[in-house]
């Protein structure tokens, strides 16, 4: 499966670079933009927040406790509002506490006014707060809630005025120029919301799937590039067998050359097959590593058992198919250069991990003293579980061979 080297640079060019200054695509992502969103609901709450509040004390010496409460029915959710939109914290649940706290402070003003025996002749200071009400809904509700809430804030405070002001003839005009520039306003804020979002989530599906094609065309290298070494190990495989084949000269030496060109036919094969199953990271679990270790010792036609220790987890498939063909070679070994002799395989399953130890009662041999030719142990143990950031230690002497494979998902 060739992979042209082009499709990766054209995926990666596609993805924004974060440090590249003046890109515009990297200034509308989401997340920024909804920061930016709260920051500016942020300061413009603050500012219009502050002319309310004065507005609101230049009356606390004839203010009486129906209006003191809507005071703080309306201040205390503005404040939190504003903190939560400059940290970046509880911005929703903050911006919908207001939005909602706003309307029933605005639906309870008449009641307040009329309990006062107050008439509309003043602006009362909470009416400059109605469009921080939208904008509220806006960092907090759905966009079709968005649209109700900033119809229904300035019809609720047209109704309001003229609650105020006795429903008289004189305040029909005036309030109904109020609630049409307000009603006008809160569309284009949620309007505007609503095209920033819109770009700043394009903006996001086309990165997404630019990663996307990027890690598909780097996933079909990383195979291309496991397919040739795999490739490789198989070539080295039928070399090593015929350097064996050249260098036999007793009936013994002359039966392992044929067993290493029989083993290196079949891997070759089976070559395919072996990638795909290799390229594979599907779970499994350590009880099928064991089962095909057993099946492995009966194909050998070997006395020995192995033994499972630990709770039963899953391993990764490519890590599970590096240990049970490290583990092969190991048993291979022990087989063929210590004829069995107290052949025992032990699967041990610890936490995220897993330890596989094939260790036998041979002569043993000297690790540093093995001709470069010979890949059994350098290819098919060492490099395979290197290649899968596992362990693979052998120690070997004259009361035995232990080679212990280990792999952790730390």
């Amino acid at each position: 499966m060739a992979v042209d080297a082009r499709g990766i640079r054209e995926a990666w060019n596609q993805i924004p670079s974060p440090g590249a200054a003046g890109s515009g695509l990297e200034r509308f992502t989401g997340n920024r933009m909804e920061r930016i969103l709260q920051i500016v609901i942020a300061l413009g709450s603050a500012a219009l927040g502050v002319q309310a509040f004065l507005g609101a004390i230049t009356t606390l010496s004839r203010m009486d406790a129906p209006h003191l409460a809507i005071l703080i029915m309306v201040f205390l959710p503005l404040v939190g509002m504003i903190v939560a939109c400059l940290t970046g914290q509880f911005v929703r649940v903050a911006c919908g506490s207001f939005a909602v706290s706003y309307m029933f402070a605005l639906l309870l003003w008449p009641v307040v006014v009329i309990s006062a025996g107050r008439g509309a002749s003043e602006q009362p200071w909470i009416f400059f707060l109605v469009n921080i009400g939208v904008v509220a809904a806006v960092a907090a509700f759905p966009f079709a809630l968005q649209f109700v809430w900033a119809a229904a804030l300035p019809l609720v405070y047209g109704w309001v005025r003229l609650v105020q002001g006795g429903f008289s003839q004189e305040y029909w005009i005036t309030t109904a120029f109020d609630v049409t520039f307000t009603l006008i306003l809160g569309m284009v804020l949620v309007s505007l919301a609503w095209m920033f979002r819109s770009v700043a989530s394009g903006v996001d599906e086309a990165r997404a799937k630019a990663v996307d094609t990027y890690a598909s065309a780097a996933a079909a290298t990383a195979a291309e590039e496991e397919r040739v070494a795999l490739a490789a190990l198989m070539h080295d495989s039928v070399l090593a067998a015929l350097i064996a084949a050249a260098r036999a000269e007793s009936p013994r030496e002359q039966d392992l050359a044929v067993g290493m060109a029989r083993e290196a036919l079949t891997r070759l094969a089976n070559t395919e097959a072996s990638v795909a199953q290799e390229g594979s990271d599907e779970p499994v679990s350590t009880t099928g590593i064991v089962a095909e270790l057993r099946r492995t010792l009966s194909e050998q036609g070997a006395d020995a058992v192995v033994e499972e220790r630990g709770e039963p987890g899953s391993v990764p498939g490519k890590v599970a198919r590096a240990l049970v063909l490290a583990a092969r070679q190991a048993i291979g070994n022990a087989l063929t250069h210590a004829a069995g002799r107290g052949l025992h395989v032990v699967v041990e399953a610890a936490g995220a991990g897993i330890r596989i130890i094939v260790s036998d009662t041979g002569p043993g041999f000297d690790l540093e003293h093995i001709g470069e030719d010979r890949l059994g142990i350098r290819a098919s143990i060492l490099a395979r579980m290197a290649a899968v950031a596992g362990t693979a230690d052998i120690s070997s002497g004259e009361c035995g061979t232990v080679v212990t494979l280990g792999w952790d998902a730390a």
